[in-house]
């Protein structure tokens, strides 16, 4: 009487093709790799062959915060860290966060000859150098500068 007839839908209504339903899934997982993934995983292995390029003398700042110099690579995992004069910690070298700056490799010493010609080419490079870069007083002044500017940029003030 008052009741009206209700119409169902036909059979497999809702199926459709199997593409349509997972292109979505695809797009979202290409969107996550390219954005997420992809940048990570980049990241670890700069890390990584950061932490290889270790040596002695590089300034260091561990996962706590610490700021010391590398004074000796005792193994592929394990590095001493100078943090104040005269206190020398063991540390893992996975626990480095940053190398702050770096040092120049030890150069092998070679034949006599060649120790002459160095010691003939130090001769001329001295004599081009400024005096500045001679003088304690301006490095100990470059010295501050550096600390200054990082320090600006820990704190990220100007």
């Amino acid at each position: 009487m008052f009741i009206s007839e209700a119409w169902a839908q036909s059979a497999g209504g809702g199926g459709g093709d199997i593409m349509t339903t997972m292109f979505p899934l695809l797009l979202i997982f290409a969107v996550f790799y390219f954005l997420i993934i992809r940048p990570s995983q980049k990241k670890q292995k700069e890390h990584r062959e950061m932490l290889a390029a270790i040596r002695r003398g590089d300034k260091v700042v561990t996962g706590g915060g610490i700021f010391g110099t590398v004074t000796k690579v005792v193994s592929d995992d394990e590095v001493q860290v100078e943090i104040s004069e005269g206190v020398r910690v063991k540390i893992a070298r996975a626990t480095l966060a940053s190398v702050m700056s770096k040092t120049e490799p030890v150069k092998e010493k070679a034949k006599d000859k060649d120790k002459d010609k160095d010691k003939e080419s130090d001769k001329e490079d001295e004599e081009q150098k400024p005096k500045a870069a001679n003088d304690s007083e301006a490095s100990d002044k470059d010295e501050k500068k550096e600390g200054a500017s990082l320090m600006s940029r820990l704190t990220g003030k100007d």
